[in-house]
């Protein structure tokens, strides 16, 4: 892998308006990426599918991912991309400005990661790109390791407990660097889909 990082976005036709709204605040990061994979689904296939194939196509030391339809505000990956390197995290989030809804996990923002209590978090995180393709995207649904018999069904949080459980040295940034848009069809928004 070269060094930099590369940004992964999927997306489905319908959404060019948010998907060229995304790229924009892409193009207008302090830290520019050294490349960008937008990976598109034609045939529904699903985020997760969609971003293992942008994924694949990475060749930089990072990968930063970005749904189409929010965005990163400026300094994104550069915050993310200092603070991982200073501190030999594998993977680094940060927080959001919440656009159009509410914040479904406030309680976790600025609160240090704790690898024996893992938490929900979005996809749009900063990873070493060696992990994120040892551990992938899709899956079949697992139960919390937070107990009470929940089951994970969704690929950020799987996505997550599978570079904890590859060793991943995870490091969250209190800042909010980037746009959660919601919408009428964005209902991960909604707090009766998280579990608290």
């Amino acid at each position: 892998m070269r060094p930099g990082v590369t940004v992964v976005m999927p997306t489905i036709p319908p959404r060019a308006a948010m998907r060229d709204r995304a790229l924009q605040s892409v193009r207008g990061q302090t830290r520019l990426p050294e490349a960008v994979v937008v990976e598109v689904d034609d045939a529904r296939e699903g985020a997760a599918a969609t971003r293992q194939r942008g994924l694949e196509a990475v060749e930089t030391e990072w990968v930063a991912f970005l749904d189409d339809d929010d965005e990163f505000l400026p300094h994104h990956l550069e915050s993310l991309h200092a603070a991982a390197t200073a501190l030999r995290a594998d993977y680094a989030y940060s927080w959001y400005e919440v656009v159009g809804g509410i914040d479904p996990m406030p309680q976790f923002f600025g609160v240090p990661w704790d690898d024996a209590a893992p938490h929900q978090t979005t996809i749009t995180t900063l990873v070493r790109t060696e992990l994120a393709l040892a551990v992938g995207f899709g899956g079949e649904p697992m139960e919390d390791p937070n107990g009470g018999g929940v089951t994970v069904g969704g690929e950020d949080y799987r996505f997550t407990l599978g570079c904890l459980a590859a060793g991943a040295v995870i490091y969250h940034l209190p800042a909010r660097t980037w746009r959660w848009h919601h919408h009428g069809r964005n209902t991960s928004g909604l707090a009766s889909r998280w579990k608290g």
